[in-house]
């Protein structure tokens, strides 16, 4: 692990070995000369096949894997509890998610730099992108099944430490009839997602490794070959209190760490910064503990207030996420038979896994992609539909409310450009459950018998927002947390409209070929015709698509920051947040890439300021 004396005051101390912790860590230990010590909560599972084998990726959501965060009852969803999961485990969520690797837009990150971050748009990112992970492509037989003539070798990671390749193979025609089926309605990609002007249908990447099959996430490529480096150190099972600070604002001084392992505190002093990477519920929670936060929150739960900043825990985003599963013709392959846990499904796919690195154990989530505008139209006509929609309803914020208005024509100016897509489907070779509960339901998921093919929709900029505060001064209690989902009326507006979209690309040629044509479906009202159909479908079966970011937000403060464009926490002079929590503005599509882009600039920013 490390051989960094106990004596020894490091030059960092993260708090957080997940995704954007551990990128830090390792780029900032690179150098000889500087020590780096990481507080993680989990425990390290690099060699745990829960977490290797990429299909088992489901399974770990509601173990000790996980943080198990729940939402306070959303009304837009019915007054349904949401689970939100987070990894607690040396790597982070990049150890617990579905591998799904796709790419943001430039309108979506040029809106970050226009919110008040200089040095934050799309062409000061973009190389970051590249430089987090390599492609490993498949033969040139799956490279033509999957539609990868759109591949740039400009855009994409060639040495990166994370290893992505394509999931799908040539023995299942799914993926192949995805692509075609977009193509006939004139809606395949329209250039590599990575190059940032992107839209259509496309298979995309995952964060697994093309030769072993197994999940590469920013413990297996971050961290482990980092640990035999003596200036950096690792701590498991730490769970953090508070950060030690002096002074007052403007140069407050984060001089250390409280934390505690099996009920015993203990304290860590860093010599030149604190770097907060706990995620986008943890991060909000340590600063208001650590008397950073509203005035008025910190008072009621007895915590003295050293910056009184109530944008922390604010700006709260994530995009809600729902599908209809169909079934399929005879003879297709998919996840269905292991999500049953039948016996002989289990034990051909281990053995194909363990002796020929193929079948289901190799796939994790979404292997194919499509972002999308509100109709299947292109260029101008799209684009005026798409303003038509947004024009029914005016402004919904007021402008008493500056931050939240600020939020709303931020996502009506990247909506109405009409070349990021307000919303993307997938495909998913399983069945999704959307018939209980998730947050109360003690059984279990219930799986038909039967093989099914899921093709659901994910939002892209929603305009609701949410929070996230402490709920006692406690550090073992978790923190409330309220997505807000479904709360301006246009984020309905709009999903409903993609999840019609899922309707028809199950009927467009050639992907209806492989669907029974009286087939089941997963829920009682999948039988989605009209767009009130859609809109009481998405109210009753929304779930998180587990992209909670914002919660820290990179802003002028006064319009809702809580950090600087260094990152730095506003009134501090040495303490910084490099994770989610920091995105002023949601990129589209899943925020694992945009995470590892951050992380890997914020270790620039650092290192430059040292």
């Amino acid at each position: 692990m490390s051989s960094l004396r106990q004596d020894v005051i490091p030059d960092y101390v993260i708090i957080g070995g997940g995704t954007a912790g551990l990128v830090v860590a390792s780029r900032l230990s690179e150098d000889p000369d500087t020590s780096v010590v990481v507080l993680e909560a989990g425990e390290n599972h690099l060699n745990d096949p829960r977490v290797n084998i990429p299909a088992f990726w489901s399974s770990l959501v509601g173990t000790e894997l996980d943080w198990q965060f729940l939402s306070l009852t959303q009304p837009g969803l019915g007054d349904r509890a949401v689970r939100l999961p987070q990894g607690r485990l040396l790597g982070g969520s990049s150890g617990l998610n579905g591998q799904t690797l796709v790419a943001p837009s430039k309108a979506g990150i040029d809106m970050w730099a226009n919110l008040g971050n200089p040095g934050w748009d799309w062409a000061s990112l973009k190389p970051f992108y590249a430089k987090f992970y390599t492609l490993e492509l498949p033969d040139e037989a799956t490279q033509r099944h999957l539609g990868l003539q759109w591949l740039d070798n400009e855009v994409n990671g060639t040495s990166g430490p994370i290893k992505t390749s394509f999931t799908g193979v040539i023995d299942n025609p799914m993926p192949k009839a995805w692509v075609e089926s977009f193509q006939n309605l004139n809606l395949g990609t329209t250039a590599d997602p990575f190059s940032g002007e992107s839209i259509g249908a496309y298979s995309n990447m995952s964060t697994v490794d093309g030769e072993s099959k197994m999940r590469s996430y920013a413990a297996s490529g971050y961290a482990a070959p980092a640990m035999s480096r003596p200036n950096l150190k690792i701590i498991y099972g730490a769970e953090v209190r508070k950060i030690l600070v002096k002074n007052s604002e403007p140069d407050v001084q984060a001089y250390g760490v409280s934390y505690v392992i099996n009920g015993e505190i203990h304290s860590i002093e860093a010599n030149r910064e604190v770097i907060l990477a706990a995620g986008v519920f943890q991060s909000p929670k340590l600063l208001e503990l650590s008397g950073i936060g509203g005035q008025k929150l910190l008072s009621a739960h007895g915590i003295d207030v050293i910056i009184d900043n109530p944008n922390v825990g604010e700006n709260l985003q994530d995009h809600l996420m729902t599908g209809i599963s169909f079934e399929l013709t005879d003879g297709i392959s998919t996840a269905d038979p292991l999500m049953r846990r039948e016996p002989q499904a289990l034990k051909a796919a281990q053995a194909q896994y363990q002796n020929e690195k193929k079948g289901p154990f190799c796939i994790g989530g979404i292997g194919a992609h499509a972002y999308l505008p509100v109709s299947e139209l292109v260029d101008a006509e799209r684009k005026q539909r798409q303003a038509d929609i947004l024009a029914k309803l005016p402004l919904f914020t007021t402008e008493d409310d500056k931050v939240a208005r600020i939020h709303e024509e931020a996502v009506r100016k990247v909506i109405e450009s009409g070349d990021d897509g307000s919303g993307s489907l997938f495909l998913v070779l399983a069945q999704g459950v959307t018939h209980e509960n998730e947050a109360t339901a003690e059984h279990g998921p219930i799986y038909q018998p039967g093989n099914f093919a899921s093709i659901g929709c994910i939002q892209t900029h929603p305009f609701s927002t949410g929070w996230s505060h402490i709920s006692s001064k406690d550090p073992s209690a978790k923190p409330d947390i309220d997505p807000c989902y479904f709360s301006h009326p246009l984020d309905l507006e709009l999903m409903s409209r993609h999840l019609l979209m899922c309707v028809k690309i199950r009927e467009t040629e050639p992907i209806s070929h492989y669907f029974k044509p009286n087939g089941k479906r997963n829920h009682a009202k999948a039988h989605i015709r009209t767009l009130d159909d859609a809109k009481r479908y998405l109210v009753e079966t929304a779930k998180t698509a587990y992209h909670c970011c914002g919660t820290c937000s990179m802003r002028p403060k006064d319009q809702g920051g809580v950090v600087d464009s260094k990152l730095t926490v506003w009134g501090t002079r040495n303490l910084r947040v490099v994770d989610a929590s920091v995105f002023p503005f949601i990129s589209r599509g899943n925020t694992m890439s945009t995470v590892y882009a951050v992380a890997e600039k914020a270790a620039d920013l650092i290192k430059t300021a040292s």
